[in-house]
């Protein structure tokens, strides 16, 4: 099937590109658009249930869950990104997206993306700071820290992703308008340009590489003094509730790292396989996030029984009224 638009003349600039998305099959996209709205229903539903549960109960009112709710923000944010616009797709024939469009989604799931790597490497500081310096916990973890850390945060994930933005700005776009993807990323965008990607490329080996990476290596360091303070605990309970305790952030921080690390840095990816790696990192990861905090996290359980059980005898007293 031809699709419109879909290569320009050589003297005439993009004004918009086609997503081709996972499968050109129309079945298969009927089966994609379910399973992605089902997933990203989940991630939301999910990720919302965290924040109302960390907010209504004051227990949770803690640095852990503070970040924790700032991921939930950011999950939220990283999936809406491109999951709607797929969708979107799915169910028409019309696959195009503006450049401004374009850009926009690209700013967004980058943006989002950083600030995630921060926040779990912020997140494995927190860690740090309860199993190795108990005893100055609420000082290195003051209200005032926290909220700083997570500004930073925030503020370090926009600026990158805006830095890359701008200079995607700046590049001519000129023939072939067709993304081999579901959304607007960094690197098939590069592809399509007709002018000179160096200052791109560099912005991404030290921008990029410096938020990737460097987060990487605190939540590493982090975790190698967490392991060491846990192996001089003397009882084994000592130690499986010290681990207990950070258990959910090191799973959490193995899939995005996993994902993020088969995606980008792994030699020879091919269309197929920077699309697949894209859906873990950038829509599973987020569903599966609040998933793992709410089944291996104690507080959230109870704190969710808790509402749950507020939540029936609410509706009972309305209903006896």
């Amino acid at each position: 099937m031809e699709l419109p638009h879909q290569i320009l003349q050589n003297d005439t600039s993009v004004t918009e590109f086609i997503l081709l998305g996972l499968s050109s099959n129309p079945e298969v996209q009927l089966i994609l658009f379910g399973l992605f709205l089902l997933i990203y229903l989940v991630a939301l539903f999910g990720n919302v249930l965290i924040l109302l549960t960390i907010s209504l109960d004051s227990k949770l009112h803690s640095p852990m869950y503070f970040f924790l709710g700032n991921l939930s923000v950011v999950d939220i944010g990283y999936t809406t990104s491109t999951v709607p616009k797929m969708l979107m797709n799915y169910l028409s024939q019309d696959k195009t997206i503006s450049l401004s469009g374009c850009f926009s989604q690209m700013y967004f799931f980058i943006s989002f993306g950083g600030i995630e790597c921060l926040l779990l490497s912020v997140m494995a500081f927190d860690r740090y700071a309860a199993i190795c310096h108990p005893l100055h916990y609420n000082m290195l973890m003051s209200h005032k820290v926290c909220t700083s850390l997570a500004v930073t945060a925030w503020f370090l994930g926009l600026a990158n992703s805006g830095v890359h933005s701008g200079l995607m700005s700046l590049l001519s776009f000129c023939q072939d308008n067709v993304i081999h993807h579901f959304f607007c990323d960094i690197l098939p965008l590069l592809q399509l340009s007709c002018s000179s990607t160096q200052v791109n490329d560099i912005a991404i080996f030290m921008g990029g590489g410096s938020v990737i990476i460097g987060s990487f290596l605190c939540t590493l360091v982090s975790y190698v003094y967490i392991v060491i303070s846990i192996l001089r605990i003397r009882t084994k309970d000592g130690r499986i509730k010290a681990f207990s305790t950070c258990a959910s952030h090191l799973i959490v921080v193995n899939i995005f790292y996993g994902t993020a690390i088969i995606a980008y840095l792994l030699p020879s990816s091919t269309q197929k396989k920077g699309q697949v790696s894209s859906v873990l990192y950038g829509i599973i990861t987020p569903m599966l996030n609040p998933i793992i905090y709410s089944l291996r996290n104690r507080d959230i359980q109870n704190a969710l029984r808790k509402e749950w059980v507020r939540l029936n005898r609410s509706c009972c007293f309305s209903g006896l009224k």
